[in-house]
């Protein structure tokens, strides 16, 4: 990762700076045209004193448009500045994390993973019925059960059918048999496209799936058929741990990838990833924004230049090297914790280069649950299990809080 570079606080501020100064500025620029300003200056100081060293902030301040995609073509000339940072970014995500070729992909900073996941499927359902005039009810939507659930908003947004595969209880793996049967299905049924969602780690159980099992059974059918990632959790951790990524670029089955900024990376709420090949994202044109420099390929439109620079400022904090090193902190604590919960004879899954370990309910009171915050797989019905996310913020002495309650519980019940 040689391009992935740690910068100076003093060299961040520089770099804003200087992107802001090719932006054009509400406060002295006769910009007549714009549906936009600064940010209302009665509630938003631009002038306070700590903005100086503030690089995120100021952004936010001046607040720069960054509608549109700015891998491609053209984008608003008035905020070219904050949107070459933008491509930064970018540039690193996809060449040093997922493997893109310099210059052969596209995307943008999303409002999220949900966001980003139904471009991705917008892009590839119009992508269907551009080239082969597929028919909406001839298209699918293909993911496991633990799939996230803005898989099946974006097949309701797009009257899409999903088709949902069951997984193994404890490998949280594909069932294949079930695939066979279920892919056998949709073509009896008239399918004859498919949009595969594969994930680099599951919202509930971090479980990553394998791209060659879906491609095996659907080589065997007469389907043609995309595949995309959804790395919203497990893109920032998991390609840095394991030794072995199937599911970045360098898959000839995978077009698009999908990250979220505000999980691992810690960038404010509101800050996701969308990716693909180059030559893709054109399928989701939208030509009726003529009034927009380079037109929108974007589901969400005007969105905030901040978040760009706080993905860039983030990333550049830290480097490669330094990145890698605050991944394998969480590592290592996930590894003490499962080695205390095997000590405890506790059921729970963790897939190995993920920091998400997900126990068997049965073990855990409800009460402790409550107490330490733990996610349950379900609120509404009898629940199976819940999750610990080990983030930066959860040291091992609050692990071994847990613990020591937990020990405590099994001991008067056992």
């Amino acid at each position: 990762m040689t391009n992935w570079r740690k910068l100076s606080k003093d060299e961040q501020i520089l770099r804003v700076q200087k992107a802001l100064k090719k932006n054009v500025n509400f406060s002295n620029d006769a910009t007549l045209g714009y549906p936009a300003s600064k940010l209302d200056g009665k509630v938003f100081y631009s002038d306070a004193p700590f903005l100086t060293d503030a690089p995120v902030l100021t952004t936010f301040v001046s607040n720069p448009n960054h509608i549109g995609c700015h891998t491609t073509g053209i984008s608003e000339s008035a905020f070219e500045g904050t949107h070459a940072m933008e491509r930064e970014a970018l540039d690193l995500i996809a060449i040093e994390i997922f493997k893109a070729e310099p210059g052969k992909y596209d995307g943008y900073i999303a409002s999220g993973g949900t966001e980003a996941n139904i471009q991705a499927m917008w892009m590839y359902r119009n992508y269907f019925q551009k080239t082969h005039n597929a028919k909406v009810e001839e298209i699918a939507l293909l993911a496991s059960e633990d799939t996230h659930y803005s898989i099946a908003k974006g097949a309701n947004l797009l009257m899409l059918d999903l088709i949902k595969v069951p997984v193994e209880k404890y490998s949280r793996a594909i069932e294949i048999s079930n695939l066979d049967k279920l892919i056998a299905l949709a073509v009896n049924q008239g399918k004859k496209y498919i949009i595969v969602f594969c994930n680099m780690g599951t919202t509930m159980f971090g479980s990553v799936d394998d791209p060659q099992v879906y491609v095996d059974v659907l080589e065997r059918y007469p389907l043609s058929f995309k595949m995309h990632v959804d790395a919203a959790y497990g893109g920032f951790i998991y390609p840095f741990l394991t030794p072995d990524n199937k599911l970045d670029f360098r898959n000839p089955y995978i077009h698009s990838i999908t990250v979220d900024a505000h999980k691992m990376l810690q960038a404010p709420y509101g800050t996701g990833i969308f990716l693909c090949r180059k030559g893709w994202i054109e399928y989701v044109l939208t030509p009726e924004a003529s009034y927009v420099q380079g037109m929108d390929i974007t589901l969400c439109g005007s969105r905030s230049g901040a978040n760009a620079v706080a993905v860039w400022m983030i990333l550049t904090t830290y480097g490669a090297n330094g990145w890698f090193e605050k991944i394998k902190v969480l590592q290592m604590r996930t590894d003490w914790f499962c080695h205390q919960l095997d000590l405890l004879h506790v059921t729970y899954f963790r897939e190995p280069y993920m920091n998400i370990v997900t126990l068997k309910a049965s073990h855990i009171p409800k009460s402790l649950a409550k107490k330490f915050h733990l996610v349950p797989e379900k609120h509404e019905t009898e629940n199976d299990w819940y999750k610990i996310v080990i983030m930066e913020h959860v040291e091992v002495e609050h692990l071994n809080s847990f613990l020591t309650e937990l020990k405590a519980v099994r001991s008067i019940t056992a």
